[in-house]
């Protein structure tokens, strides 16, 4: 099978729904103007494979009309759009929800229109009917709360007409909309919680709204506070250029969030036709409600919303193939991404260390803090909370006893860091050679290494490992301290630390909730932001720039050094991994599929800001795929028997953590043949 018509490259495949916010060419009361405006607006997401299309408010009508409402010949001119709209409809892919006035029983409604593939599916009515300021929509128009269980003639056809409506394609699982109108979410009781409680993944929101000062804040604000209350996708289209300007102007402002995170936002006031395009992730938005109890109580008390909705079920015509990811996707998902948040999220990240390594100190009564600095980035971090702890605590960081502990592999480079790391700090530093006393632990092995024999096994490896957590514990003991752990999260999920009398085991572990391209991040803010003296940001600078390495077999005859992300993988895969399997429990097809479009080309897409330019790298997918094997095994098979005897250690990033008496239990003797089996049949070895 080719790459292109491999079901893997189709986001479809994956749960996505492509969704746009429209704001076509309209002309105030001119209603074949605005009717053919909407069915150019729908050849265009046509022509970009788009899912799901909504307008604004009225936009058949135009909203601005005041007692133009009232007159028969303009809502039976209304009524011809949407048969001239339904037929134009029939061989597009688009779902259209337009706005339009619609009669019934001898009452004007301010309705949504749902329309697909030639098919006009139902029609949702406004709830709530402003009455204040420059609205005065109950003059023209009846409330359409209480409308339910109900039909209504469009042009000859009898379509389902209520509040109590969902639409969900039955061949697409995850697409099931809501929809509310305008003023219905500036109400304390917003409609769409029901459907949202009813299944609905995406909320739509038709809106007139003039614009006003600081108005587009606060639709933002609603807009991103429905989208995670409700757990959802939360979709909203304003009117634009061509409503009455009588009294009131238009921006035309759409935007999709999707669990309160920005999708997609439009230009506003825009002369021209716009559309504002995205890809919704439903299976991240179904696993999220899957693992928040609240939401499904919420459902339960609110009387199960889906046994009182109407679902509409649809077939639909969409196209498959690999139309690419309307998306943007972080390639860092624990680093905070908001530029103009940055200095505030890390604070916040760093601190929360701090905050929690001082109570600990408190509670304790500790007279010193013991930590092993290897020249490393894990110590290196865990040495800086420490510094910024006794600081905030008003003791010297001469309360900081700082080891280095040279083995047969640690080269000159990691051992001057060290050294450079434990003065600039200002701590009581010292020197332990674990040489020694490691070729007597072999030689009492009868491992071959103490005879000579250039055996650099796990053996090897684990007990300079173990050496060095055993001499850190028994300082602890003498200097009536405790030891700062320092193994991160990304190793904590890989099962890269030795066991028990190891680099798994402290007293505390400061750094158990941060991944390790967070770690890289934060050690550069804390550089860039002056947090410590200029000697400090030097030391933390050389550090940064060094390999990542355990330093425990010796360098080969070419003199190369251990690689640590040669044998487990490049750590920001492995963190990207871990974040979408652990916070979002997606399948393992689905996070390759993420992780391709986020890293395959390098100069696309954003990185976090002031990334240095030699580290923007690209895999393709046979490394993807490879790598993600091999962290599915060790996630899921290998390592959980190190995570369960997890020391205490502060949650830091939503991300989550991996203790278990927090965000991650599972048994230690589970397999992993689920997960492989499942990225092995879907992901194909290649592009």
């Amino acid at each position: 099978m080719s790459a292109k018509t491999h079901p893997f490259f189709d986001m479809h495949t994956h749960g996505f729904v492509r969704v746009a916010t429209a704001t076509p060419r309209t002309r105030t009361a001119d209603i074949a103007y605005n009717a053919k405006g909407i069915i150019e607006q729908a050849n265009a997401a046509h022509d970009r494979h788009v899912d799901l299309l909504l307008y604004p408010e009225l936009c058949v009508s135009s909203y601005a009309l005041d007692d133009l409402h009232m007159q028969a010949a303009m809502l039976e001119a209304v009524e011809s759009a949407i048969e001239t709209i339904r037929a134009a409809s029939e061989d597009l892919t688009p779902v259209l929800v337009i706005g339009a006035p619609l009669r019934r029983n001898g009452r004007v409604y301010n309705c949504a229109v749902v329309v697909a593939h030639g098919e006009v599916l139902g029609a949702v009515p406004k709830s709530y009917l402003p009455n204040y300021r420059e609205f005065y929509e109950k003059r023209w128009f009846a409330r359409g709360n209480n409308c339910q269980d109900l039909w209504l003639a469009v042009n000859g056809a009898e379509i389902p007409f209520g509040t109590d409506l969902i639409f969900s394609a039955t061949n697409l699982p995850g697409f099931t909309f809501g929809i509310e109108i305008c003023e219905d979410f500036w109400s304390p009781v917003q409609p769409s919680t029901m459907a949202a409680l009813a299944g609905a993944t995406i909320l739509l929101n038709l809106s007139a709204s003039n614009i006003t000062i600081g108005k587009s804040d606060e639709r933002h604000l609603l807009s991103r506070a429905s989208s995670s209350r409700n757990l959802c996708a939360y979709a909203y289209s304003a009117s634009g250029f061509g409503e009455s300007t009588t009294d009131l102007s238009w921006d035309g402002q759409g935007m999709v969030y999707e669990l309160g995170d920005l999708m997609v936002e439009s230009v506003r006031f825009e002369l021209k036709p716009e559309l504002c395009v995205t890809d919704i992730d439903t299976r991240r938005i179904l696993n999220e409600r899957m693992r928040m109890g609240t939401f499904n109580d919420a459902a339960e008390d609110a009387g199960r919303p889906e046994d009182i909705y109407r679902t509409i079920g649809f077939d639909h015509a969409f196209e498959q193939g690999d139309f690419g990811l309307e998306r943007a996707i972080r390639r860092f998902p624990f680093v905070p991404n908001r530029q103009e948040k940055l200095d505030e999220d890390c604070y916040e990240a760093f601190n929360i260390q701090v905050d929690a390594l001082m109570r600990r100190m408190l509670a304790t009564g500790a007279k010193s803090l013991v930590i092993g600095i290897s020249g490393g980035l894990d110590s290196t971090h865990a040495l800086i909370v420490a510094a910024k702890a006794c600081d905030m605590l008003g003791l010297p960081r001469s309360t900081i006893r700082a080891y280095t502990m040279p083995g047969f592999a640690t080269s000159d480079g990691t051992k001057s860091n060290a050294w450079k790391l434990m003065k600039a700090f200002q701590t009581t530093a010292e020197e332990i050679d674990i040489k020694p006393a490691a070729r007597q632990m072999l030689s009492d092995m009868n491992h071959p290494f103490a005879d000579g024999e250039p055996v650099h096994d796990v053996t090897f490896e684990n007990v300079q490992a173990g050496l060095r957590t055993d001499y850190l514990f028994r300082l602890a003991n003498h200097h009536n301290g405790f030891v700062i752990g320092t193994g991160d999260l990304s190793e904590l999920a890989l099962g890269w630390c030795t066991y028990g009398v190891g680099d798994q085991m402290s007293h505390y572990a400061v750094n158990a909730g941060v991944p390790k391209t967070l770690i890289q991040y934060l050690i550069r803010w804390t550089t860039r932001t002056d947090q410590f003296a200029p000697e400090c940001d030097a030391a933390l600078e050389e550090v940064l720039a060094t390999e990542i390495s355990p330093e425990l077999v010796p360098a080969g005859p070419d003199g190369a050094i251990q690689s640590t992300e040669s044998i487990i993988g490049p750590y920001e895969l492995n963190d990207f991994f871990l974040h979408h399997i652990l916070r979002w429990g997606q399948q393992p097809s689905h996070v390759a599929f993420l992780c391709w479009h986020a890293w395959k080309q390098a100069d696309a897409g954003l990185w976090p800001h002031e990334f240095p330019e030699k580290g923007k790298n690209a895999y393709d997918l046979a490394n993807i795929r490879g790598w993600l094997e091999k962290f599915l095994l060790r996630f899921f098979q290998y390592s959980q028997f190190k995570r369960s005897a997890l020391p205490n250690g502060p949650k830091v990033s939503s991300g989550g953590a991996l203790s278990p008496r927090g965000d991650w239990r599972a048994p230690s003797d589970a397999v992993a043949d689920v997960w492989l089996a499942e990225l092995r049949e879907k992901v194909p070895e290649s592009s």
